[in-house]
């Protein structure tokens, strides 16, 4: 089957990836003019592990990226606030996580796509998709190409989707009222005692940073506030220096790591749920169809498992793109709609900015049961999966999806 894929990011290529060992000729469309940069770095939770694993991935993913042992929350003031012990998590669910810089996982994916044979295809932007006479999607490019595959996959992102405008009309990114400053920092020496998650929350206010090497640390601080309007944009590194610079050790050590040219400012968007993902023969993948907030903690797990269950899919529905793609979007519809209700849910914990309102989370967090939260992530996130945590996934709560760090 003759297969486009709008977008060359995390999503597009693991799909691509994914059907190409199926025997299909994906070719990846990618808008901009080199392989995206955009985000600082993820954290592959063992869901991800398996996906990566089963598609042959997950040795070249480990050589570049940390294995976090912990995860630790603490207030503004350094108390501590509990956390998760992500060893246990690991051994729960049967595969590890890894933290790994988002160039890296991408540097992975591509290399194993051009081993695959895999055309990915630079400076290509859609700008529309319509139905030819025969019912098929035709893609138009800014360039002047057309193209009309067998399967067209829309990979192309959460804020300016054009596979998503004609799967789903009008279905705008919606601002969640926090803003991500997003940066990569470098050291010779330690940034970080150990490879540990650490997770510290203010009033309306957050800042997590997430080791892949003692010397190399990615990190978001978040701040609750409305929506900029047009005018000057104020210096990123002066103002996170200015918000977060007196909290506990290690954040300035962090921010002054940072080069200017690492940092970056991110309005946080989110997607309303769809309850359809294809319309003839287009189907939406990743961020395109269910793109949560980074609360959530499974942006690029979900686009990975994406790509595994369209494989599936595909294959026992024998290529029939009638029977495939609704099967496809029956079986990832509830688990990525809860993702981001939860996220969404957990964000607004997160940056309340009422003082009584931050005791009682913080509380909470305290009180928290370290083995039911691991045992509620390990249920929730192994859900639609073979593999070990899936039982008892209807225990997965609120706490349990929403509790984790993703920049």
């Amino acid at each position: 089957m003759e297969i486009g894929i709008l977008g060359g990011g995390i999503a597009g290529l693991s799909v691509a990836l994914a059907l190409r060992k199926l025997g299909h000729r994906p070719r990846v469309y990618e808008r901009g003019a080199a392989a995206t940069t955009m985000g600082a770095g993820v954290t592959l939770w063992p869901n991800a592990g398996f996906v990566l694993k089963e598609m042959g991935l997950l040795l070249d993913v480990a050589a570049v990226g940390g294995r976090p042992a912990a995860m630790r929350r603490q207030d503004a003031a350094g108390n501590p606030l509990g956390g998760l012990d992500i060893g246990l998590l690991d051994r729960t669910m049967g595969y590890p996580t890894h933290t790994i810089l988002r160039r890296d996982l991408l540097a992975v994916l591509l290399d194993h796509a051009v081993r695959a044979g895999i055309e990915v295809v630079y400076g290509h932007r859609a700008v529309a998709l319509e139905l030819d006479a025969d019912g098929r999607a035709v893609a138009r490019f800014e360039n002047g190409l057309c193209i009309r595959p067998d399967l067209l996959i829309g990979a192309d992102g959460r804020m300016d989707s054009v596979a998503r405008r004609f799967v789903a009309g009008d279905n705008a990114p919606v601002y969640q009222g926090f803003v991500n400053w997003i940066g990569v920092a470098q050291a010779d020496d330690a940034l970080v005692g150990d490879i540990a998650i650490q997770d510290f929350w203010g009033a309306g206010e957050r800042f997590g940073l997430v080791p892949v090497q003692p010397g190399l640390v990615y990190w978001a601080a978040a701040q609750a506030r409305p929506l900029a309007g047009a005018g000057p944009a104020a210096d990123p590194r002066r103002e996170v220096e200015r918000l977060f610079g007196g909290w506990p050790d290690p954040v300035a050590r962090i921010i002054q790591a940072t080069p200017v040219h690492a940092l970056r400012l991110i309005e946080v968007h989110d997607l309303e749920p769809l309850r359809t993902w294809s319309r003839a023969n287009v189907l939406l993948v990743g961020d395109a169809a269910h793109a949560p907030l980074p609360t959530s903690g499974q942006g690029a797990c979900q686009a990975l498992e994406d790509a595994w269950h369209l494989a599936r899919c595909l294959e026992d529905a024998d290529g029939c793109l009638d029977a495939a793609l609704p099967r496809f979007t029956e079986l990832r519809v509830p688990k990525t709609s809860q993702l981001i209700e939860q996220a969404r849910f957990f964000a607004r914990g997160l940056f309340a900015t009422d003082p009584e309102a931050c005791r009682i989370r913080n509380q909470r967090a305290k009180d928290a049961d370290p083995l039911r939260d691991v045992q509620a992530l390990a249920a929730g996130w192994s859900q639609g999966l073979p593999m070990p945590g899936q039982a008892d996934a209807d225990s997965a709560g609120q706490a349990g999806f929403g509790s984790l760090f993703r920049a």
